[in-house]
């Protein structure tokens, strides 16, 4: 039997990034990954001239050269910043209600507090206040809360987290009540509530914090060639370190010895002894399907009880034949409502009936190359819970499908008219689509729902299993920037047990 430090199940973000930090800290690494190509969320297609972005709208924590922020130093030790080049955008996003606001926000903290005094100038001291407030709570959540976590004590919180103990879990909505008169000014703060799917009146304020302050104040990326060239660059630094990958393998089981991780047994029968697995796959899956155990673990079991399961998209990839300033395209993202009400916008994701709120992303608006000359790469999204596409039945699954397509299309042209005109190539993909890719379920592209009640800060780690470690969205916030930081924090966990079982053998 072929042996390993860690075999690390799964090549979306967290997965590559657990199975390079593990590498290159010394760990001899096994990756694998049922699909063909590694990036699971992080991946392209093609369609006739245009290469697809999967899933990335915004890459956060990146910062600068001038001013770098944890991801650049993240990417650096990963051995892939060289490898990569990066596109900063120049604004955070547009939203628009036809008829009532039309408003963009610049990638600038000092633009943002200017942009927003101009429109609000009656509401400038909370204006001023709150923006403080975000900064410094993204600031305490990065830089203090880990090291006050992992003392335990409530002393070290207080005084070194203050503003995460008063605001840390309260909803955006209570904290925007609390700051805020204007109703349209606590919805444009609090747009990129549509990015995670929940409203505001159960978004973790942390969350929308963090994004305000993290996107602003070191800027909104994309990678040049798409999410695929980072996943690309993961594997390339991973194979460089010696590490081994296979694709079109799965995980037919992890076997257990004694109660703890003994190894996998892959598709096809061969065995593959290990000190420890890391899954990139969802913990229902891990600990109630690839398991061993006849059961999961009594606390994970009770875990499992009171999660909710998160929010899956509707997507339309759009070849257009026209640039984006032909129609109309001023900013790279656009968040277009019918009106206001957060709450109604969040029902109808649990519904087929017509949107009432989506985006717009455009890529090559600030990158040219991510389409052919004088063309657009284009997506509109509407994120969607999997239970109504699940009721639909297969024969009336492609009507079903273009129908609502027509209705997202139908709520963007209120703000692009003439879309439909210049579509060249045009895919479209579910909530059925995201469970057949991803393989989670439900479909779910954040994991569990994104709400305060599931924070990783009021939840013990799903280790009920010695040797067993999960990593990705499911454990914590979702999105690119945590899943990347998930699996490098939990190869970290794996080289310490590694170095402690090494430590016990002398």
């Amino acid at each position: 039997m072929t042996h390993y430090d860690a075999v690390v199940i799964g090549a979306g973000n967290a997965g590559l990034t657990a199975a390079t930090a593990l590498q290159r800290g010394g760990a001899r690494t096994l990756l694998v990954e049922r699909h063909n190509i590694p990036g699971g969320c992080a991946t392209s297609f093609v369609r006739g001239d245009f290469e697809f972005e999967v899933a990335l709208h915004q890459l956060s924590g990146l910062g600068t050269e001038e001013k770098p922020f944890v991801m650049r130093k993240l990417f650096a030790q990963l051995g892939v910043l060289d490898k990569v080049e990066f596109v900063q955008e120049h604004a955070l996003y547009r939203l628009v209600v036809p008829g009532e606001i039309d408003v963009s926000l610049p990638a600038s903290w000092s633009g943002l507090r200017r942009t927003l005094l101009e429109m609000f100038p009656e509401e400038a001291d909370a204006i001023d206040r709150f923006l403080q407030v975000c900064e410094q709570l993204t600031m305490e959540t990065f830089m203090a809360l880990p090291q006050a976590r992992r003392n335990g004590s409530d002393v070290t919180l207080q005084k070194t987290c203050p503003h995460f103990v008063r605001y840390g879990f309260r909803s955006a909505q209570d904290v925007l009540d609390e700051f805020f008169v204007s109703e349209r000014l606590k919805s444009v703060l609090a747009t990129y509530w549509l990015y995670l799917g929940v409203p505001p009146s159960m978004l973790p304020f942390p969350d929308l914090a963090t994004m305000l302050y993290a996107y602003a104040a070191f800027k909104p990326w994309h990678i040049k060639g798409g999410s695929q060239a980072m996943s690309n660059a993961l594997v390339e630094s991973f194979l460089e370190a010696g590490g081994e990958v296979r694709f079109n393998c799965g995980v037919e089981q992890i076997l257990t010895r004694d109660g703890q991780v003994s190894g996998v047994r892959l598709e096809g029968g061969e065995e593959v002894g290990c000190a420890a697995v890391v899954s990139n796959a969802s913990p229902l899956i891990t600990f109630n399907e690839l398991l061993d155990l006849e059961q999961p673990p009594l606390a994970i079991q009770q875990d499992f009880k009171s999660r909710r399961m998160g929010t899956s998209a509707f997507v339309i990839y759009l070849g257009l034949d026209c640039t984006p300033e032909e129609l109309g395209i001023s900013e790279a993202s656009s968040f277009i409502y019918e009106s206001l009400d957060e709450e109604q916008i969040y029902q109808r994701m649990g519904t087929l009936d017509a949107p009432v709120g989506g985006m717009l992303t455009c890529y090559n608006f600030e990158d040219r190359d991510f389409a052919p000359p004088g063309k657009s790469q284009v997506v509109l999204v509407c994120l969607q819970y999997a239970e109504p596409w699940q009721s639909v039945t297969p024969a009336d699954y492609a009507q079903t499908k273009y129908a609502f397509a027509e209705k997202l299309i139908a709520l963007v042209e209120r703000v692009f008219p003439g879309l439909r005109a210049h579509i060249e190539e045009m895919e479209v993909a579910t909530p059925l689509t995201m469970m057949r890719y991803l393989n989670t379920p439900g479909g779910a592209i954040y994991g569990f729902q994104q709400s305060a009640e599931d924070s990783a800060l009021l939840r013990d780690r799903l280790d009920g299993v010695p040797g067993l470690y999960m990593a990705g969205s499911w454990t914590s916030m979702g999105g690119f920037q945590p899943t990347y930081m998930a699996g490098e924090s939990t190869a970290r966990a794996v080289l310490k047990q590694l170095k402690e079982q090494e430590s016990a053998y002398v």
